[in-house]
């Protein structure tokens, strides 16, 4: 029963830290490199579409396992340690409060973007 608390756990805190990334990528203080990770991270954490998908037996966990906290730890270590404390507390006050999950738009657009590019190029690959 332990295991099962701890991932939960680990899920509560990797959502707060994705929240909080959201915040941070707002925040004028925050230098241009980590708001671009942090806009990546978090598009791709709440985006629909993985780089390997789920249905794949164990491969489709590892980007959801691994990736996604690589690149949570990635973007906080390029954060200046004030913005990351206020981030976090804005991330408790908005988890608290139960609103909506963030939206990024820049970050849709973003992951759109790739696909359609990467469908556009293997459709131009292979089509011929």
């Amino acid at each position: 029963m332990k295991f099962i608390e701890c991932v939960k756990k680990w899920g509560r805190g990797l959502k707060r830290e994705t929240v909080a990334l959201w915040f941070a990528s707002r925040d004028p203080r925050t230098p241009w490199t980590a708001k671009a990770l942090a806009i990546f991270a978090v598009g791709y954490a709440l985006s629909p579409i993985d780089l390997i998908p789920d249905f794949i037996p164990v491969l489709g966990f590892v980007d959801d396992a691994i990736l996604l906290p690589g690149l949570i730890w990635l973007t906080l270590r390029l954060l200046p340690s004030d913005v990351i404390t206020e981030s976090r507390s804005r991330a408790d006050e908005w988890l608290a409060s139960g609103n909506a999950k963030p939206v990024s738009r820049v970050a849709v657009v973003f992951i759109v973007a790739i696909w359609a590019g990467a469908a556009y190029w293997a459709w131009r690959r292979w089509s011929t």
